[in-house]
C-alpha cells in the first residue's frame, strides 16, 4: 500500500471509510481480494495477498481487526535487503491477541525496513497508527487522516488531494456505489504537482515525478498501481454492514472489480471484554461485480448513532 485516506465517525451513514491504493512491480505476483488463511493458521483473512512473501497490505478479520501497511520511502543505503518482508506485519497483527500499541513495540524492533501500519481493533474501540520510523505510535480518534511513504498525515500533495477528495465524497455521496464511484475515480488521478512541491525522498528527481500522482505508471510499465480498495462501513437500520471494493490493474491499465460484503462489522466495542452481547459478523463470498452508474441520483438519509471508537481516557 503506498496511499491511504481514512475517515473514523466523519459521518453517521458512512463512519468508516477507507480508500487506498497499492504500488507494485506487475512481476510480483499477487492474489485479488479473496479469503484466506495465512501461513502458520489464524483467522480468515479478507484482503489481497502477496504470493511472493504471503503477506498483504490490507487486511481484515470477522473478529473485529483490520490492519493496512504501507512502507517507508528511503535512500537505498538505509534499506536491508535480508530484512523481513513488511508484508507479514499485517497477518501477524490480525492473527495476534496484543494491543496495538504493545504489538508496535515488539514489531518496531524486529528488524524491518521502514514501515508504517494502521491496526484497529473495533472490539477494543482501538485504532492505532505505528512506525518504526516515529517514536512512539499515535491513537486515531474521529477525524480524517492521510498516509502515503512517509510518517501520518505528512502533507504531500497526494495525501492532501485524497483526504480533501474523501471528505467531499462522504458529505456528498447518497450512496455506497455513488461514493465507490468518487473515491475510485480520485484514486485514479494522474495529477502531477510541480516540482517545487515534490518531497524530498532520496531518490532521484525523476523517481520522485514518476511516484507523485495518486495513480503511478511507470515509462516502461513495469511500475505502477497495482490496485484501489475501498472499506465502506454503512449504517443499515441497527446494523453495520461493511463493503470491500477491490479494483486491480493490469500493466496496460485494464481494471477488474470485486467486492465482499461483512454484515455487523464493525462489531461494537464492549464496555465489558468479558461479555460479549454483539451480533457475530457474517461473511460472505467475494464476488466480481460492477458499480451502479446512477447511484449519485439517490437520496441522502440522516441518522442517530454511536461512535466505532471508544472514548479516550482523561489524561491527567
Amino acid at each position: 500500500m503506498c496511499l491511504i485516506a481514512l475517515a473514523i465517525d466523519q459521518d453517521r451513514r458512512f463512519p468508516l471509510v477507507i480508500a487506498t491504493n497499492r504500488d507494485e512491480f506487475h512481476a510480483r505476483p499477487a492474489a485479488r481480494l479473496g479469503w484466506w488463511t495465512p501461513d502458520g493458521g489464524g483467522p480468515a483473512i479478507l484482503g489481497g495477498r502477496d504470493m511472493s512473501a504471503g503477506g498483504t497490505w490490507l487486511g481484515m478479520t470477522t473478529q473485529g481487526r483490520l490492519g493496512l501497511l504501507t512502507n517507508v520511502r528511503e535512500p537505498k543505503a538505509r534499506s536491508d535487503p535480508r530484512a523481513p518482508s513488511r508484508g507479514r506485519i499485517v497477518p501477524e497483527w490480525l492473527a495476534g491477541r496484543e494491543p496495538p500499541d504493545r504489538f508496535w513495540m515488539r514489531t518496531a524492533l524486529s528488524g524491518h525496513n521502514g514501515f508504517n501500519l494502521v491496526a484497529a481493533d473495533f472490539r477494543l474501540g482501538e485504532c492505532f497508527w505505528a512506525s518504526n520510523r516515529a517514536p512512539y505510535p499515535r491513537r486515531l480518534e474521529r477525524g480524517l487522516y492521510g498516509l502515503s511513504n512517509a510518517l501520518l498525515d505528512t502533507p504531500w500533495p497526494k495525501v492532501q488531494a485524497l483526504k480533501s477528495a474523501l471528505a467531499a465524497a462522504i458529505r456528498s455521496a447518497p450512496s455506497v456505489d455513488g461514493l465507490s464511484l468518487l473515491l475510485f475515480a480520485a484514486l485514479a488521478s494522474r495529477e502531477r504537482p510541480p516540482d517545487e512541491a515534490l518531497p524530498s525522498t532520496g531518490v532521484p528527481l525523476d523517481a520522485e515525478r514518476m511516484l507523485a500522482p495518486a495513480f503511478i505508471r511507470s515509462d516502461d510499465g513495469a511500475y505502477g498501481t497495482r490496485c484501489s480498495t475501498l472499506v465502506i462501513a454503512e449504517r443499515v437500520q441497527r446494523s453495520i454492514v461493511t463493503h470491500v471494493l477491490e479494483r486491480s490493474f493490469s500493466p496496460n491499465g485494464a481494471a477488474l472489480l470485486r467486492r465482499a460484503t461483512l454484515k455487523n462489522w464493525p462489531p461494537r466495542y464492549q464496555l465489558d471484554p468479558e461479555v460479549d452481547d454483539d451480533s457475530p459478523t457474517l461473511q460472505e463470498p467475494v464476488r466480481d461485480s460492477e458499480l451502479d452508474q446512477s447511484a449519485a441520483l439517490q437520496p441522502r438519509k440522516r441518522l442517530r448513532v454511536r461512535s466505532l471508537l471508544k472514548p479516550a481516557r482523561p489524561r491527567g
